[in-house]
């Protein structure tokens, strides 16, 4: 979902070295940094719903991930949740970890960070795991937060937790369970969250802010309008000039721009 600038891009696919470091910020949301190369470029791909064990075209969808990668020469991948189907991971040493992703993402061109970011699946098993060091010591390319920022140069990747804003999932989750450990109390936790998202992109001085969740905000896909995240969160993009919300959830390629800006 864009929102302001017309300058074409496509994902901001523009190449970059990479350099990795996480610093302390006055917010709650840790922050991690990338160091563009000479040309002030930087590449990246952006997946999202994909932890199938290889099943249901996830292992063709890697194949061709790692072609484009490496025609690209990207940087990192942005996964944008939903990682372990049908509910996240049993804990650390759940083997759908590697016959999800480490053994399906082989392809040179992929074995750069990963910056991930929880979908409603990914809480319905144990999220604190997909949170470890220890999923990181197993592959060093797997990081995963509830919600963080990355700085590359001109550009800030601002990565928002957007399950919790979900009514239904407290309200009528029918069959399934949801692991809120580390956000309950839901009120506290998302007041925090929207306060220090409207923080820091107003402390932001990159020429592009992009914002990165799991649900959609608009969409005209099965899932549709998320409209928690429309009333909760796309006032704070709009006054803080966003220029594009990235998404999965719905399984579907959609460029959605808003005409009035």
């Amino acid at each position: 979902m864009a929102f302001g600038k017309t300058t074409h891009i496509f994902f901001l696919l523009i190449s970059a070295w990479i350099w990795l470091s996480s610093v302390t910020c006055l917010a709650e949301l840790h922050h991690f940094q990338h160091q563009v190369k000479p040309d002030g470029s930087l590449s990246f791909l952006v997946v999202g719903d994909w932890g199938r064990k290889g099943l249901y075209n996830q292992s063709k969808v890697a194949y061709q991930m790692g072609l484009v990668g490496e025609k690209l020469d990207i940087d990192f991948v942005i996964s944008t949740g939903d990682n372990f189907y049908e509910n996240g991971l049993t804990g650390v040493d759940d083997p759908a970890f590697n016959e999800s992703f480490s053994t399906i993402y082989t392809a040179p061109s992929l074995n750069k960070q990963w910056y991930s970011v929880l979908g409603n699946h990914d809480y319905r098993g144990d999220v604190e795991a997909q949170l470890s060091d220890i999923l990181r010591q197993l592959d060093e390319r797997w990081l995963c937060l509830r919600s963080f920022i990355l700085e590359a140069g001109f550009v800030e990747f601002f990565f928002v937790d957007t399950t919790p804003f979900v009514d239904k999932y407290f309200t009528d989750p029918g069959d399934e369970t949801y692991d809120w450990k580390g956000v309950s109390p839901r009120e506290q936790y998302l007041s925090n969250l929207l306060k220090d998202l409207d923080v820091e992109l107003k402390k932001s001085k990159a020429t592009w802010k992009i914002v990165v969740g799991h649900h959609t905000i608009k969409s005209k896909g099965p899932h549709g309008v998320t409209q928690e995240l429309v009333q909760q969160l796309e006032p704070i993009l709009e006054a803080n000039g966003v220029d594009m919300y990235i998404n999965g959830h719905d399984h579907c390629l959609e460029h959605i721009i808003d005409s009035n800006r």
